[in-house]
């Protein structure tokens, strides 16, 4: 399991600056471009594991990037190039603190509040009678934010989205009817690959001429969650578990081994053969809402590949 990047420390011609998120690292070019570079880590519960999963990184990336191309005629967006499988690079811009999560499905979070008896999510109602992973009538926006201490995502209202000014109301309501387009270009995508696109969050930020754009990733089974298509309302009917695409299978595993992040609790061993496992799916996840064969990029020596290829872009 040697053959992942875990860390990077960069050090790119005119850089200013280096932002390491819980999966991605972004390089600051000259206060103009930005080089993010996917990497192998996985995030559960916000946690990062101890252990990389084998292309998960190319894998979101090369998603990413599709999708980005898919919908760029709706809503714009940051990127200007990928010069390698793990890499994208695009406009500086100035994220907005809120990522805009939507939901078609009552799955994941969701269904876990209205568990526990909630019936209003980010200040939004739920409709009585639901089962887990039913649709809703029309998807529903539940903002989050990111908490005064820490790196954990919070649930908040539009209302105090607007209330605490931490968007104003013209771009918020731009904010909003972009991730209605991209969510219903989403869906569009899934279905025409058999699957159904259950729920999903987007980020945005502003150029430096004031545009706003789609930043980070789009669509993929990190941010994403996806049911397959066929068996669905049997399924439900049932009252049997839906077959998904997305990293929940990781977080199931976690739960069934006592790990929710929370305080106290020890993140479970990751054997080899369990990140093998893993490293499999994620690849079966690329080619089902890609619609493509994935190809494997060299891995041989991954820290000198990416630095060579990067350079080699920033100095064209």
């Amino acid at each position: 399991m040697s053959n992942t990047i875990i860390d990077t420390n960069f050090k790119f011609p005119k850089q200013t600056s280096l932002y390491k998120g819980k999966v991605r690292e972004v390089y600051n070019i000259n206060d103009e471009q930005l080089v993010m570079i996917a990497t192998d880590r996985l995030s559960a519960f916000d946690v990062v594991m101890p252990k990389g999963i084998p292309f998960k990184g190319q894998i979101l990336n090369q998603i990413a990037t599709k999708m980005m191309a898919a919908t760029e005629d709706i809503v714009p967006n940051w990127l200007t190039a990928t010069p390698d499988p793990n890499v994208a690079v695009g406009h500086l811009c100035t994220p907005f603190k809120v990522e805009m999560v939507i939901r078609g499905y009552m799955s994941g979070h969701a269904a876990r509040e209205y568990k526990a008896g909630k019936r209003m999510l980010c200040g939004v109602p739920m409709p009585e009678g639901m089962k887990e992973n039913d649709a809703f009538p029309e998807p529903i926006i539940t903002p989050a934010t990111k908490a005064e201490m820490g790196d954990h995502d919070e649930d908040i209202s539009r209302e105090d989205i607007l209330k605490k000014g931490i968007v104003s109301e013209a771009d918020y309501l731009i904010l909003e009817d972009y991730t209605r387009k991209l969510f219903q270009r989403g869906s569009e995508i899934a279905a025409s690959r058999g699957l159904i696109l259950v729920d999903t969050k987007y980020e945005f930020g502003k150029t430096k001429d004031g545009t706003i754009v789609l930043i980070d990733e789009i669509h993929t089974p990190d941010s994403s969650r996806y049911f397959y298509a066929e068996g669905y309302q049997e399924r439900q009917d049932n009252g049997e578990a839906q077959k998904q695409l997305s990293k929940e299978f990781v977080r199931q595993w976690l739960i069934s081994n006592g790990f929710q992040g929370l305080e106290g609790q020890t993140v479970p061993e990751m054997t080899d053969a369990y990140i093998t496992s893993v490293s499999e799916r994620y690849i079966e996840l690329y080619e089902n809402i890609t619609g493509e064969p994935f190809e494997k990029a060299n891995v041989a020596n991954i820290q000198e590949r990416i630095e060579t290829n990067v350079l080699a872009y920033l100095e064209a």
